[in-house]
């Protein structure tokens, strides 16, 4: 992506004849916000100046406090591809303040930030790889999102059955038109499941690149009549979707994962981040895994991560090293789903690797057996633990690890617990069919 300074967006907001500025940011429980201004309002755009009612966000601001600041990552912009005729909008992602100009402590991407300037003070850039997955469903006669399936072709098909082919295609060409490079798109093992990868990069770019693929995924998708989903398991039986982040650190641009004379290649501190990922990994799990659809997933037999545990080969593992090494050596964490909200998820999982890192701990011997198959007392004489089976077993983990809440910092860890035991307790008093299917002529 390119670097862009005031200059430069000026002169492309007038060579593009920009009518408007969509001012972007992420919610804390991962919904993509926007303020929109007319193009008139460039100069207080860029000077950081455009406030909004930060008390109607969830978790934001109380009513008393409720001016907030955005100011804007002037190396976001970026054209909108699908802007309608004569009406070009442009957008920017935003940073969000406080009214008196204090960066707000309850703001996602600000806790990445804090957790990628610590592994700068060490020395360290975090790169992260984010493989996003989704279903492309068709949509019912009064275009309301359906389950029903768009193709039934398999992984990495191309048939003639595979009708979303076209719809995956112009996804890429639009992401590309706007500026970013995909480095893998193809069909994944589910019936209309698709998966489109960026190449890695730093973290914070990272995620913004996750928000953004999502967003243009879902436009493009009801372009075609299509509906979209980055739910984690919209349909009982079949694969969920994930989004395997692939984590490595550099430092003065060399990738010191990397150890030739290593045990698997890897160096000492890979396998420090290794550790730490294992030791935190129930912690961070409802920040990776926020819903509680994100369960239904986290399943044996469907290839998600359910044992917590690491292998240079095996795909039943939480994390996985593929098989590239040198430049490319990288540690894949396959528990996340593409419904979190990837600057938090980003910083939990930092701070868990780095906690690894800054503590020299050493990971456990690689699985390479295949953990679904094995029995329950098997796994146990080996030490191997499961992630949470629930998003209020999960809210309780992250209770207990000081690590992960000092991650996302006491604003963000407070409102996110309290929003996500609601959705628990609402989930909990919902009567679900599976109950009428199994109890209502039995009892």
């Amino acid at each position: 992506m390119p670097t862009y300074e005031r200059k430069d967006i000026e002169a492309l907001c007038k060579e593009r004849n920009v009518k408007f500025l969509r001012l972007q940011f992420m919610d804390m429980m991962g919904a993509l916000k926007n303020v929109e201004v007319p193009v008139t309002q460039l100069g207080k755009v860029l000077d950081g100046q455009i406030m909004f009612d930060g008390s109607s966000i969830e978790g934001f601001a109380r009513i008393e406090e409720s001016d907030m600041n955005l100011r804007p990552d002037m190396n976001t912009f970026l054209i909108l591809p699908w802007s309608n005729g004569e009406v070009t909008v442009a957008r920017l992602i935003c940073d969000i303040y406080t009214r008196s100009g204090e960066p707000f402590e309850g703001d996602p991407r600000l806790a990445l930030r804090r957790q990628l300037n610590k592994a700068a003070e060490l020395g360290y850039t975090v790169n992260v790889g984010p493989e996003c997955e989704f279903y492309l469903f068709k949509t019912d006669a009064s275009g309301r999102a359906s389950t029903e399936f768009a193709d039934q072709s398999g992984y990495f098909d191309l048939t003639p059955a595979d009708k979303t082919d076209e719809v995956r295609r112009d996804i890429v060409l639009t992401l590309e038109e706007m500026g970013f490079k995909v480095e893998v798109a193809h069909h994944e093992c589910g019936p209309s499941q698709h998966e489109i990868d960026f190449k890695y990069t730093n973290a914070l770019t990272a995620a913004d690149r996750v928000i953004t693929l999502k967003m243009v995924t879902k436009q493009i998708a009801k372009k075609h009549g299509m509906h979209a989903t980055f739910m984690p398991k919209p349909v009982y039986g079949i694969a969920g979707s994930g989004m395997h982040c692939n984590l490595s650190l550099s430092k003065d641009g060399e990738n010191i994962f990397s150890d030739p004379s290593g045990e698997f290649m890897l160096s000492d501190l890979a396998r420090s981040f290794i550790a730490g990922l294992l030791k935190h990994a129930k912690g961070f799990t409802p920040i990776t895994n926020p819903l509680v659809n994100s369960y239904k997933r986290l399943v044996s037999g469907f290839e998600a991560p359910v044992y917590i545990a690491w292998s240079t080969a095996n795909r039943s593992v939480l994390v996985r090293i593929p098989t590239a090494r040198g430049a490319s050596t990288r540690v894949e964490l396959r528990n996340p789903d593409p419904s979190c909200n990837p600057y938090m998820a980003f910083a939990a999982i930092i701070a868990a690797g780095m906690d690894g890192v800054k503590n020299s701990l050493t990971p456990p011997s690689p699985c390479n057996r295949n953990l679904y198959t094995m029995s329950e007392d098997e796994r146990s004489c080996e030490g191997i633990e499961m992630l949470p089976g629930s998003l209020k077993d999960a809210l309780l983990e992250m209770d207990s690890d000081s690590v992960v809440r000092d991650a996302l910092g006491d604003v963000i860890y407070s409102k996110y617990r309290n929003g996500r035991y609601q959705e628990w307790r609402s989930y909990k008093q919902v009567v679900h069919q599976w109950e009428l299917d199994n109890y209502l002529q039995n009892f």
